[in-house]
């Protein structure tokens, strides 16, 4: 039986049975001699090089499984599955003495491209998920101070109204597909009311933008007449009402459903705007005016902590909603030189395909543009290099550049 799997889900999984059948791969009761010993390397490789071999045309990213070949977004609840625990077997491997030994070669070679003590720390192989400004600010040791100015100067650009709007219209069209999909396999009362309810919602947004002319001068816009028997002036809290029906709605699906999240998320910008018109009939100054106060309303109340700021800059910088899963945590390296200083992640890949490789990359590429957009608007001091680091099981090294940025390419092998 096929089913959609969001965020949430993979959460459960990874806290339950799957780290429970990953226990081999984690012995971290042991000492590090019986984790990283001849013995467990041989078994872990061999393993690693079997799931490989099955997960070579498929990867996640951003918690959604894709086909390698055109990225297009697929639904395997046990291949899920694999990949978690392959990529869980690879973080653990890429603390063995041999892989350690061969970053440090290669950080010389690199003369001084890449640190020689990035990935060396155990919580610097770990996974993270960055979903609001605190965490971004933390990984970066933002001062109290300069968070200010980060918020200063992100939450005008995200919270400007055409953004909001095209951000919840992106949430629900991304809920739409999923729910169609998943009414394929059971039909829920709960799932065919949804569909209307999004459809609604969908209505409402497009019914929010100014109709009149841009090219027209003010004299020109005329006031719409009005109307004689007029409905009642129509606020941001109609669509609130309606985000709240729709989680009620899919309460049973909301592990099944990533984009059902989101709609729990922008609820906290919605309640912040709740009393704002959204009505075309009130002129346009008056709606120009009350556009205005979306964006200052939403600015003055969305703080660094908020998952609905965070999905607002997610779609400000790059068109999409999800949250950013970056499979190596990596870290901040202050090099010898002072003003030097490097930010690493990495990620895992299932193989050293020219496609499989370059997904991988543009992966990395907008949680490193994350970071510099931050970096940049804290105003810290310091040339602040990025670099992504890919592992495959296999024994070729490359480094390839995309955008400006370096990405180095790791095999992982005995």
């Amino acid at each position: 039986m096929r089913h959609l799997y969001g965020s949430r889900h993979f959460k459960q999984v990874r806290r339950g049975s799957l780290y429970l059948n990953a226990m081999f791969y984690h012995q971290l009761e042991e000492s590090h001699e019986q984790l990283y010993s001849y013995q467990w390397q041989q078994a872990a490789f061999s393993k690693l090089t079997k799931m490989s071999d099955v997960l070579q045309n498929v990867d996640l990213i951003d918690g959604k499984l894709v086909k390698v070949d055109d990225g297009s977004a697929i639904i395997d609840e046990c291949m899920v599955k694999k990949l978690y625990k392959f990529k869980s077997l690879c973080r653990t491997f890429l603390g063995s003495p041999s892989i350690q030994q061969g970053l440090k070669e290669r950080a010389v070679a690199s003369v001084g491209s890449i640190p020689k003590g990035c990935f060396s720390k155990p919580n610097e192989r770990e996974p993270m998920t960055l979903n609001t400004l605190t965490k971004v600010c933390n990984f970066l040791d933002v001062s109290a101070q300069q968070r200010k100015s980060v918020r200063f100067t992100t939450c005008p650009q995200v919270s400007e109204h055409r953004i909001w709007t095209e951000t919840l219209e992106e949430i629900l069209n991304g809920l739409k597909s999923e729910v169609e999909l998943l009414n394929h396999g059971s039909f829920s009362r709960g799932a065919r009311m949804s569909e209307q309810i999004i459809s609604s919602c969908l209505k409402f947004l497009a019914d929010t933008s100014i109709s009149f002319d841009p090219e027209a001068t003010s004299w020109m816009r005329i006031t719409p007449a009005k109307k004689v028997y007029s409905s009642p002036s129509r606020t941001w809290g109609h669509i609130l009402e309606m985000f709240i029906d729709l989680t009620k709605c899919l309460e049973s699906e909301k592990s099944l459903l990533y984009h059902l999240s989101k709609i729990e998320v922008m609820k906290e910008g919605l309640y912040q705007i709740k009393d704002v018109l959204v009505d075309k009939d009130i002129g346009y100054k008056e709606a120009l005016h009350q556009e205005s106060l979306v964006q200052k309303k939403l600015s003055k109340t969305l703080g660094h902590s908020s998952q609905c700021l965070f999905t607002l800059l997610q779609y400000y910088l790059y068109g999409s909603v999800r949250d950013l899963e970056v499979e190596i945590s990596g870290g901040v390296y202050k090099g010898t030189n002072k003003d030097a200083i490097c930010l690493y992640i990495g990620k895992v890949l299932t193989s050293d395909a020219e496609k499989a490789v370059w997904l991988g990359v543009k992966q990395l590429d907008m949680a490193l543009g994350l970071f510099k957009f931050i970096w940049d608007s804290a105003g810290m001091k310091g040339t602040l290099e990025l670099q992504g680091h890919l592992w495959y099981v296999g024994t070729e090294n490359k480094t390839l550049t995309y955008r400006g940025h370096n990405f180095f390419l790791h095999g992982i092998s005995l």
